[in-house]
């Protein structure tokens, strides 16, 4: 039976997505109902069963499981189907390849009974797990997943070691409010992201990798092409790492380099010029389509509860319409048709003839930066005021 207590309302499901999974989804199975047994928990076992096409739904059926059929492909996809069908309060999930003891459940169940939304399970040695000989590459044990579980810290603050352990177990109501996306192998990942942005209650719990049970079956985890989807993931989650830091270095370039270059400051043996000039209007164009693309990349984050709002983002609409942002194109437009209109009249003067560059260049490239940086803000405005519009 899935329910070692069926008398008392279940507390717990263990969720295990399976695929061709035949030789070890059972010992899996049992081994979590088992210990459910022993803890005295009230629980119950959903194989989420991905496509398999051996013996896997029958042997995880006898072995006392609740199997559930899912159609869409994909790791996070054959998750969020068995935790839509899960009954318990709690949600442990682990892999179905004998890699994780399920006879560590209670001590995930102790940990959200002390009020954690998210219990993550830890291999590393780093974070106190441990890692049997064999049952991790070398390439990810000292390279992939330090890595990433470090970036994650820096993009994300989640304090956590090891993100791509696939043992954790999390609140029902927790699952419910991050409202994840990710049908890949970056379903995982998406719940640590979303628990930090969150700022849900979370812990790391020591646990121990195990070799894979299937004997020299193939791992469903492909090391390059998911390691850049966590990546990917990462930049698609942090506009601030991807948009914001990286467009404020090209600003401050490129203010700091046109402004030497305007009152043609020396620079060892160099005189920046006219030339340094228009390299700096790219990288302040540059900076400055950052920037929008970040506000624009938060504020949709923000409106699909990808992520919550953030107090600068609160800040921003209170002062920011779209008529300001109008008004402000046109000021910097008009701004801009002055300064050439300047060295137009002054060419006028001359009868058209020739200028020296050198010293109208110091007006037409700001005029020109002016009009363009106008022009940003006047599309770009719309294009936030439609992401930020309210939902009835």
């Amino acid at each position: 039976m899935s329910n070692p207590n069926a008398a008392a309302p279940i507390e717990v499901t263990v969720v295990i997505p399976c695929l061709d999974e035949e030789k070890t989804v059972g010992r899996c199975v049992a081994a979590a109902i088992a210990a459910m047994g022993n803890a005295n928990l009230s629980g119950e076992v959903i194989v989420a069963d991905n496509g398999s096409r051996d013996a896997s739904r029958e042997r995880a059926a006898i072995a006392g499981a609740r199997v559930v059929a899912v159609v869409p492909r994909g790791y996070g996809s054959a998750l969020m189907a068995g935790i839509a069908a899960a009954h318990g309060r709690f949600v442990i999930m682990g892999d179905a390849d004998a890699s994780y003891d399920f006879g560590e459940v209670p001590r995930f169940v102790a940990k959200l009974r002390e009020g954690y939304e998210l219990v993550q399970g830890c291999r590393l040695p780093r974070g106190g797990g441990t890692i049997a000989p064999g049952a991790m590459p070398w390439s990810h044990r000292w390279i992939g997943n330090p890595a990433l579980s470090f970036l994650a810290r820096i993009f994300f603050c989640t304090g956590l070691h090891d993100i791509y352990c696939g043992m954790r177990g999390f609140t029902r109501g927790f699952f419910g409010r991050m409202e994840q996306r990710c049908t890949g192998m970056e379903f995982a990942t998406e719940m640590i992201i979303k628990a930090a942005l969150h700022r849900e209650r979370v812990t790391e719990l020591p646990i121990t990798l195990h070799r894979d049970g299937r004997e020299g079956t193939r791992s469903h985890l492909r090391t390059f092409r998911d390691g850049w989807r966590t990546l990917r993931l990462f930049l698609l989650y942090s506009p601030r790492w991807l948009h914001l830091f990286p467009s404020v270095a090209l600003l401050v370039l490129g203010v700091v380099s046109g402004v030497l270059a305007w009152f043609g400051a020396r620079i060892g043996p160099a005189t920046l010029g006219p030339h340094t000039m228009l390299v700096a209007v790219v990288l302040i164009l540059l900076g400055y389509q950052g920037l929008m693309l970040a506000l624009f990349a938060r504020t949709f984050a923000w409106r699909e509860n990808l992520a919550p709002v953030s107090p600068f983002l609160e800040r921003f609409y209170r002062v920011f319409t779209l008529e300001r942002a109008l008004l402000l194109s046109l000021a910097a437009t008009v701004a801009g048709a002055a300064l050439i209109g300047s060295v137009f009249w002054r060419w006028r003067g001359v009868h058209f003839g020739a200028l020296p560059y050198d010293i109208t260049l110091r007006s037409v490239v700001p005029g020109v930066l002016l009009i363009a940086l106008a022009a940003q803000t006047f599309f770009g405005s719309f294009v936030i005021s439609l992401a930020s519009l309210e939902r009835k």
